[in-house]
């Protein structure tokens, strides 16, 4: 019963969803549906837009920005026939994640992963019946050239991390608290931040167990160690990334360390001032049996394969191997290569790490796999929303991007942006809208020095937004999901989607963002 249940579910969210869409290809007759060769793909990125500033746009020569001589296929955008509401399924899957878990937790915990399904297909097939080919290479792109290597990326670094244990008498104090937080704020910025937060989010906990309140303290977890703090180098966090494989020097995201700075002393003075409040009134006194075991790290050897994740992703962006295609999509070699050593280093941590140390460090594969379920429903049903963003003026966010012509604008619709979909993608959007208006008719090359230097304070704009909005929701950045099932599975009770967003982005996120733009923008 239950399943036809879904499967009528399905099929009356198909039927109205295929025929508009169908409805809106058809309305564009003289849209041509290519049947050649699709863009390339790279990890982390999809197909940059091809005319996305207004200076492009109302000269002839911006019609041939660095931006197109980065895309030079000549691919067709589906983004500029797609409809706004194309992107309902997107919203749907997002309610769900935030709903769900309130109204039927047990139905949720049961069947996130069937939900995701459905969602990924009232997307997918409507989408396939549409544009046949073409979205079916959409799909096929966002799935092997993002979302598996996302997939593998957080697996690599979970299974690796799980393996460190630090022993050792840990009591949370406000001032311990604080220190773990500084120092995995540091960390975020030279080991991802996805691999800073699995390294410290068990420690930090077990700290912690004595504690009652302790859910703002994840939150603030999630804020610094997750999100701001890897805003200083291209391996903090993806968007960064791709402006190093698109010429930002390595070295030179170093000039947001004042508003990263700012930020970070912000919400670690309120983070203080919180912990230390609630631990006065919860009165509550960290147990002590008298004996007091030294700190130690054990499963160190982890640190190896922790480190060879890092060169691996590293490695993925200086090289040029060529390319193969996989099911029609092109993907470069080495980014192929980097996936395995990345799994690699997962396998050589299982086999090398004792189960006892996994044991008492709490690992269980229950946080990867919700993961892994929930943002293959998010990719898939997110592909409408980039398209419609990497349309530029030709899509139905035309009006948004029109509009940004000013650093604070950059920093908060990259920003907003960036708190719920993928902040890749986001940051290349307008990292191309702000080289079409600036510099127009040069190449990349030639422009990207220019945004560095003439136009710095746009550059720091986009990458601060594109970093710091990640921490706003659950969805922003991949950490923050997996951070969020480890704290409830180990019983710190977490806010629901919106909850975290009203009681505590609202309230210390958006202001501290406020401070830095009267401060820099």
């Amino acid at each position: 019963m239950k399943r036809m249940i879904f499967v009528l579910a399905l099929c009356l969210m198909m039927v109205p969803l295929g025929s508009a869409i169908a409805r809106a290809s058809e309305a564009e007759a003289d849209f041509s549906i290519h049947a050649g060769r699709a863009p390339n793909s790279h990890f982390l990125s999809g197909p940059v837009l091809a005319t996305a500033s207004p200076a492009a746009v109302e000269g002839e020569a911006g019609a041939h920005t660095a931006v197109e001589a980065d895309h030079g296929h000549g691919h067709p955008n589906l983004g500029e026939v797609l409809p706004l509401w194309s992107c309902i399924p997107f919203a749907g899957m997002l309610l769900s994640i935030a709903l769900f878990p309130l109204l039927a937790p047990e139905f949720w915990h049961h069947h996130f992963g069937k939900v995701s399904a459905f969602w990924a297909a009232t997307l997918a097939l409507p989408f396939l019946a549409a544009f046949r080919g073409l979205a079916l290479y959409e799909i096929l792109h966002i799935i092997l050239a993002d979302y598996v290597p996302f997939i593998i990326l957080l697996w690599s670094l979970y299974t690796v991390s799980g393996g460190i244990l630090l022993r050792g008498t840990l009591r949370g104090t406000p001032i311990v608290n604080t220190v773990i937080l500084l120092i995995g704020t540091l960390l975020a910025s030279w080991m991802g931040t996805t691999g800073a937060a699995m390294l410290l989010i068990r420690p930090f906990l077990r700290a912690n167990t004595h504690r009652k309140n302790r859910t703002f303290m994840v939150v603030f977890f999630i804020f610094l160690v997750a999100n701001v703090g890897g805003s200083l180098t291209p391996l903090g966090d993806p968007p960064l990334f791709l402006g190093f494989l698109h010429g930002v020097s390595f070295f030179w995201t170093l000039h947001i360390l004042p508003h990263m700075l700012v930020v970070s002393i912000l919400l670690l003075v309120i983070y203080f001032l919180l912990d230390s409040y609630h631990f006065r009134k919860e009165g509550v006194k960290a147990p002590d049996d008298g004996v007091k075991v030294p700190l130690k790290l054990v499963g160190i050897h982890n640190f190896i394969f922790l480190a060879g994740i890092v060169c691996a992703v590293l490695m993925s962006g200086v090289v040029d191997w060529g390319e193969v295609t996989t099911l029609g999509i092109h993907r470069a070699v080495q980014d192929w290569v980097r996936d395995g050593l990345l799994i690699g280093m997962g396998i050589l941590s299982m086999v090398t790490t004792s189960i006892t140390i996994r044991e008492d460090n709490d690992f269980t594969w229950f946080p990867i796999i919700e993961v892994a379920y929930l943002f293959i429903g998010i990719f898939i049903t997110m592909i409408p929303c980039l398209l419609i963003l990497k349309a530029g003026l030709k899509g139905e966010l035309a009006f948004l991007i029109q509009g940004v012509n000013r650093p604070a604008h950059y920093f908060w619709v990259t920003g907003a942006l960036s708190a719920f979909l993928d902040n890749a993608p986001t940051y290349l959007t307008f990292f191309n809208t702000a080289l079409g208006s600036f510099f127009a008719g040069m190449t990349e090359p030639e422009a990207v020095p220019l945004l560095m230097t003439d136009k710095a304070i746009y550059l720091q704009a986009i990458s601060t937004g594109a970093v710091f909005f990640g921490a706003v929701s659950y969805i922003g950045n991949a950490p923050n999901f997996m951070v969020r099932s480890i704290a409830e599975e180990a019983g710190t009770p977490m806010p629901s989607f919106f909850g975290y967003i009203i009681r505590f982005s609202l309230l210390f996120l958006i202001p501290s963002f406020g401070i830095v733009t009267l401060i820099f923008f």
